[in-house]
């Protein structure tokens, strides 16, 4: 296959010789030793006449399409979450639209779907019985789509809270308000900045105590946690601190394969944004982990963490940009345009490594297409092919 010619750290380009096959994708029964979600992107409607701060135009067609590529593979679909773009170009209205369509495609589908339940329908600063209003409003949204709801963490809760005990009385007013069980999530600031504190203290060990307090007040109404603070031996604490019964859903996309794995003392079943773009090999993986075989699973999952690392790389919440990028190539959607703009997020020479260490991993179906687009890209910014 001819060449794509990359940036090169010099100022020049340097040739890259894509690889002529993907990975195959075996497939296979559902998964049986591990609950497994992927975050999943939104596909921007490339032909709306749209600026970065209206609201969000998407294709509705494509981004289902994608999300039945995960349900085919056995992956269930985290919807609305942060990866696809929630406070960061996709607003309440675009998101409630968002899970209702979901919900009824999982349905039609037979797939696994949890929807988050946030805030976001706050636009400037609010008191605590206002954010719990605004969570109940959604709350109610995902439940009546069918959905299990995921408590996002709150911007609005993070600024109206003066001490732990907000956290406290506002998540167990909703946790005795909900139908079902709920997921819990704790995202953190390199995420999103505006949640630096979160659970009333910027000490991750007081806040974790007072997360914990939540969980035990209410076990019966927590599925689990979803926690998202790229540091595994704090999960792996917190893991073995939960109820029995309260399952902990990795959201670290730097650790996700031992952390998944687990050890003697327990494990984390999964809730990511990398599982986006990994859909088919990580699926894969989970198969070789429900016969028991741990090391067949880390072979093949940990070569994926330098992409992942990559694409998270700091400022994290841009992340999104290469998850984009890579459906593109894929030939997941026709276009690399995002809500928001989003696609400038990142520079060219970081696009460009996520495609070499993608295509090394065989993630394209057809590598010669994600070979053409990538030279287009690469062109219209000046690097000549």
């Amino acid at each position: 296959m001819t060449s794509v010619l990359l940036p090169a750290a010099d100022g020049g380009t340097r040739a890259y010789t894509p690889r002529a096959e993907p990975r195959p994708a075996h497939g296979g029964p559902a998964f049986t030793s591990r609950t497994v979600f992927s975050a999943a992107h939104v596909v921007a409607d490339p032909y709306a006449d749209v600026s970065p701060e209206g609201p969000a135009a998407v294709d509705w067609d494509a981004t289902l399409t994608f999300r039945r590529h995960l349900w085919s593979h056995g992956l269930g679909v985290a919807e609305a979450m942060d990866t696809a773009q929630r406070g960061m170009g996709l607003d309440w209205a675009g998101a409630a639209e968002l899970i209702r369509r979901s919900a009824a495609e999982a349905r039609a589908a037979g797939g696994r779907i949890a929807c988050g339940v946030g805030t976001d329908q706050l636009t400037g600063p609010a008191d605590l019985l206002t954010v719990r209003a605004a969570y109940e409003e959604q709350l109610e949204l995902v439940e009546a789509s069918g959905a299990r709801p995921i408590l996002m963490a709150s911007r609005a809760l993070a600024a109206a809270a003066t001490s732990p005990d907000d956290y406290l009385h506002t998540y167990g007013h909703l946790l005795r308000q909900a139908a079902g069980p709920v997921v819990l999530h704790w995202l953190g600031p390199m995420f999103d900045p505006a949640l630096t504190g979160y659970w009333g203290s910027a000490d991750l060990d007081t806040a974790t105590e007072t997360f914990l307090q939540v969980i035990a007040a209410h076990p019966d109404k927590v599925d689990g946690i979803k926690v998202s603070l790229l540091d595994a031996e704090r999960e792996i604490a917190l893991r073995r601190r939960l109820p029995r019964g309260v399952r902990c859903y990795t959201g670290d996309d730097f650790h996700y394969p031992e952390l998944i794995a687990g050890d003697d003392h327990g494990f984390s079943h999964a809730l990511l944004g990398i599982f986006d773009p990994l859909g088919p090999l990580a699926a894969d993986a989970v198969r070789v982990l429900d016969t028991g075989d741990t090391k067949g699973f880390r072979e093949l999952l940990d070569p994926t963490v330098e992409l992942s690392r990559h694409l998270f790389q700091t400022p994290t919440r841009y992340y999104k940009t290469g998850v984009v990028l890579l459906a593109w190539l894929a030939g997941h959607q026709s276009h690399f345009t995002m809500v928001g703009g989003l696609q400038s997020a990142r520079s060219l020479p970081h696009l460009a490594r996520a495609y070499e260490l993608a295509d090394g991993l065989g993630l394209f179906p057809d590598p010669a297409l994600a070979a053409a687009r990538m030279r287009s890209l690469l062109t219209v910014h000046g690097v000549p092919q």
